[in-house]
């Protein structure tokens, strides 16, 4: 995999290139919440933004992976990363859509469960350089999940 930000790949290079990152999320995705991802699929610079958080860098990347993990650990008795299907949309846009779902170590264990999609964008090398996270409800709606249910219907 080329990883230098100054060479551009011919098409046959950059569509072998597309598919190593389709199957990199293929295996990375559905255990995310279990471990680590590959980052050799990402740009130095990869941009990420979700409902409630944007920022640069792979290291910050790292980060919010490390914290899914820790947070997973800490909170939930069980949670999944379901991937629903990944395919490239656009010659420079991989589409994933997926569902995350668990049970909250809480005494009333609270259910969580809500879908979304990313759109992953593809440098001229074939590496992410931007990855954009939407959920099918607002964060406040998810929050509420946490809630025990005669509270989330007031």
């Amino acid at each position: 995999m080329k990883t230098s930000t100054t060479a551009t790949l011919n098409e046959a290079d950059y569509q072998t290139q597309v598919r190593q990152v389709i199957t990199t999320l293929q295996a990375d995705l559905p255990t995310l919440f279990e471990r680590d991802i590959s980052y050799a699929i990402y740009t130095q610079d990869i941009a990420f933004s979700d409902p409630i958080s944007a920022f640069k860098g792979k290291l910050n990347y790292r980060i919010i992976f490390w914290t899914l993990r820790f947070h997973a650990r800490l909170f939930f008795e069980s949670i999944y990363f379901d991937v629903h299907s990944i395919q490239q949309t656009e010659k420079e846009i991989i589409q994933v859509h997926w569902t995350v779902r668990g049970k909250l170590r809480l005494p009333w264990q609270a259910n969580l469960l809500f879908n979304g999609d990313s759109t992953y964008r593809l440098n001229r090398e074939g590496l992410i350089y931007d990855h954009c996270d939407r959920w099918d409800r607002k964060p406040t709606e998810i929050l509420k999940q946490f809630l025990p249910a005669r509270s989330r219907e007031n």
